[in-house]
């Protein structure tokens, strides 16, 4: 979703603000043509096998470049599954994946990605660790050996964990001083509570407290195969890929029980207001934000279109509100973060101390406005073009249809999905999209997060209700 979301933005900065509160549709020229219908993502042929082991192996063959992109996905090892003590702890792991294997430093392992003409690391979300790698496609079965390697035998020596620690600690050092880090940690945890999503920033003592004993001990109960997708996608032929994913990785074994499943997210919270005092400051960081819905619930796209129509880009409601007719900002955002296990509502903007108070009733505004009234269908046939465009756009290189694939099968989603997406979005009707936004878009259930100067906005916010002050 960060993904697709990163895409809409770019593409959203060559709209104009033409698109104002009504959204009309854009004028032609005179003679021009209608605009072209929609292609829908083409479907791939995809292989599935499924190992011995319990792996699960999916093949994409792709004619183009002579390159193979493959990720290993693992479920539940993201950081749903760090404990209360070490939040934020996924990430580190699967960073330290590619700095030492038990047959080469993290040097060797560089210079031999780089030498197969590609690379290979980690990464770590809500749901999962993903381990990436690609490579020539003349290189595709010791790129696989290498992918295997890093995923399945780390080490995690002593001096890249404390490398790591330090950069860690100093990075969170930094972010400390950002206001939206804050608003976002704050909000997070307003709406998730106790539950592993809304503890998903470090903490100094839990940097600190992880050492190369815990590293492995995590890693041998996340990473199994029985929990793991492969994704292989590039100039390849299926039984060459099935071959090299069963030499790779098919002695792979399972040690102990399998780690039980995520536990589901709050469907609801009480709303929060807090302020989080940051003196001096000459503006305020906002962020609204409520329980939404896991990435396979029925109302998702519907939802997902409501998300991109109230505020998932440079034409979207609140943006065209708060940043082109009032001038309250450089650009404000509202949507849904949907996960496996559970969802949220997120809205938020930067905005001048003296209209803080008036941004946050603009957003309410907004909320109430497209879950009362039913969208037009210049500003439906605009929004789903732009979400179809994106979508395809982001799509088209192998690389992003492997990562798309493994990420929409960590959240839960079918392989299908990929070229049902944008189908589906076309069927969304007005009454859908005012129903969705109605029930997850309803202000009384938003908690309030502000960043700013107590002094400056303390008086603007007693409008909304009492707001708990701290520094925290």
């Amino acid at each position: 979703m960060k993904k697709l979301m990163l895409i809409a933005a770019i593409s959203a900065a060559f709209t104009t603000s033409a698109f104002a509160a009504e959204a009309a549709a854009p004028a032609k020229p005179a003679g021009m043509p209608a605009y072209g219908k929609d292609k829908p993502l083409p479907s791939p042929h995809i292989a599935k096998k499924t190992l011995a082991n319990g792996l699960q192996v999916w093949v994409v063959p792709r004619n183009g470049v002579p390159r193979v992109d493959m990720v290993l996905a693992v479920r539940n090892a993201g950081y749903i599954a760090d404990d209360a003590a070490h939040p934020g702890f996924a990430n580190m792991m699967a960073g330290l994946l590619n700095e030492g294997t038990a047959r080469h430093d993290s040097r060797a392992i560089a210079e031999l990605a780089q030498g197969l003409g590609g690379s290979v690391g980690g990464g770590a979300g809500a749901d999962g660790i993903t381990v990436s790698a690609n490579a020539l496609a003349s290189q595709a079965g010791p790129m696989m050996q290498l992918l295997a390697e890093v995923a399945r035998t780390p080490v995690f020596p002593a001096k890249e964990v404390a490398l790591a620690k330090a950069n860690a600690l100093q990075a969170l050092r930094v972010q400390e001083t950002q206001p939206r880090f804050r608003a976002e940690r704050a909000l997070n945890r307003a709406v998730f509570g106790e539950h592993p999503y809304g503890h998903t920033t470090p903490t100094v003592e839990g940097i600190n407290s992880v050492d190369e004993a815990l590293l492995k001990a995590e890693h041998a109960k996340r990473f199994r195969p029985d929990q793991a997708l492969l994704v292989i996608a590039g100039r390849i032929k299926e039984a060459d890929a099935m071959k090299l994913a069963q030499q790779a990785f098919g002695d792979w074994k399972a040690e102990g029980a399998a780690p039980a499943a995520g536990a589901k997210a709050p469907a609801a919270a009480k709303p929060v207001h807090v302020l989080l005092e940051r003196p001096g400051s000459v503006q305020s960081t906002i962020r609204l934000g409520g329980s939404g819905i896991a990435a396979t619930a029925d109302d998702q796209v519907p939802l997902r279109l409501a998300s991109t129509i109230l505020g998932g880009g440079f034409s979207s409601r609140v943006n065209i509100k708060l940043r082109e007719e009032k001038g309250y900002t450089y650009g404000a955002s509202a949507g849904a973060r949907m996960m496996r296990e559970g969802g949220s509502i997120v809205g938020g903007a930067d905005v001048r101390n003296e209209v803080t108070g008036a941004a946050l009733t603009e957003y309410f505004n907004e909320y109430k406005r497209i879950g009362g009234e039913l969208i037009s269908p210049q500003e439906m046939e605009m929004h789903k073009r732009y979400v179809a465009g994106g979508y395809v756009l982001a799509n088209q290189m192998q690389r992003a249809v492997a990562a798309t694939l493994a990420s929409n099968w960590l959240v839960g989603l079918p392989p299908e999905y990929l070229s049902q997406y944008v189908p589906l979005i076309q069927k969304v009707t007005p009454e859908q999209v005012r129903d969705v936004s109605k029930k997850y878009f309803n202000p009384e259930n938003q908690s309030i997060v502000v960043v700013g100067d107590s002094k400056s906005v303390g008086e603007q916010l007693k409008a909304f209700g009492d707001f708990t002050v701290t520094d925290k």
